[in-house]
């Protein structure tokens, strides 16, 4: 009696993750869960979803709860976690791949608007939170 239980991706799922792979360059099997990339992570505090939560999800194909995370917006993409990953997995590559996806649906819209605001708070905003908004409307 096989007692293996076998779990087959739905077509949906199969190809959220082969996209994320694809769109990252990115191995997601490959990552162990060693948990290195959160413990690094200057941001993990203000994450609902760890970086290596991140891509468990992604290879399980948790598509709409990964790409309703804050935590995909919430990273600076400092590379903190590509540079303590064990497998090289470039996570934050990963990452830029999950808002890649949300605003080509369009279906976003708390996006910054750097051109909307005054030159006044122009000036009192932290340079790394503009480069994030602008990678933000360019990834």
């Amino acid at each position: 009696m096989n007692t293996t239980l076998r779990l087959s991706p739905s077509p949906n799922t199969a190809a959220f993750v082969a996209r994320i792979e694809q769109a990252s360059g990115q191995n997601l099997l490959a990552c162990y869960q060693c948990g290195k990339c959160s413990a690094g992570c200057p941001m993990a505090a203000h994450m609902d979803v760890l970086p290596n939560q991140i891509i468990r999800m992604a290879q399980l194909g948790m598509r709409d709860r990964l790409l309703a995370a804050d935590s995909i917006w919430i990273c600076v993409s400092c590379l903190t976690c590509n540079s303590r990953c064990p497998k090289d997995i470039r996570i934050a590559e990963v990452i830029e791949a999950l808002r890649d996806t949300v605003l080509s649906g369009g279906s976003r819209e708390d996006r910054l608007d750097i051109q909307k605001l005054s030159p006044e708070a122009r000036g009192a905003l932290p340079p790394i939170a503009i480069i994030s908004a602008m990678r933000k409307l360019t990834s």
